[in-house]
């Protein structure tokens, strides 16, 4: 079985959501819970799987903090890193060699790349973002809207 027929076996076994753009492009949808979806882009080459997870924009303050960060945490996950585009958008970035393209290694690969990118998300947005949150949790408030989903930031806010 060919690598690309792998990778659409193993999105079906797993009950991913997935497109299929072109016959060795997929873009896989995963459910989080700091980071509610992770979109996945999967493309087999002519040597590697490739895996590229969007996780957050390019921050709005902070950046040389964040990116430290980043790099900080590429040493703690085998397999997958952080990579950032040439926007400063990051990602979580992740391959496979051809011949080790099964459906357990693609599926390993997707969780390392779920697992990554959710458990950092508040982080980044808390280093690369505060301001912005602030100002939206004030904004929610003075208009009476749910704060629910910026309840993980409750301790950037200064309630004096």
């Amino acid at each position: 079985m060919d690598a690309a027929a792998t990778v659409r076996q193993a999105l079906g076994e797993l009950d991913i959501s997935f497109e299929e753009p072109t016959p060795s492009t997929f873009v896989a949808v995963l459910p989080g819970e700091a980071k509610l979806r992770t979109t996945v882009s999967l493309v087999v080459g002519p040597h590697n799987l490739t895996a590229n997870a969007f996780v957050v924009r390019q921050p709005d303050e902070n950046a040389e903090a964040v990116y430290r960060w980043l790099l900080q945490q590429n040493a703690k996950h085998p397999g997958v890193a952080f990579g950032v585009d040439p926007l400063g958008d990051v990602y979580v970035v992740g391959s496979l060699p051809l011949g080790g393209v099964t459906v357990s290694e693609v599926d390993q690969l997707l969780g390392r790349i779920l697992d990554v990118a959710d458990s950092s998300f508040n982080v980044l947005l808390e280093l690369g973002f505060a301001t912005s949150i602030k100002r939206e949790w004030a904004w929610r408030v003075s208009r009476g809207e749910p704060l629910d989903n910026l309840q993980a930031f409750a301790h950037l806010v200064d309630d004096a």
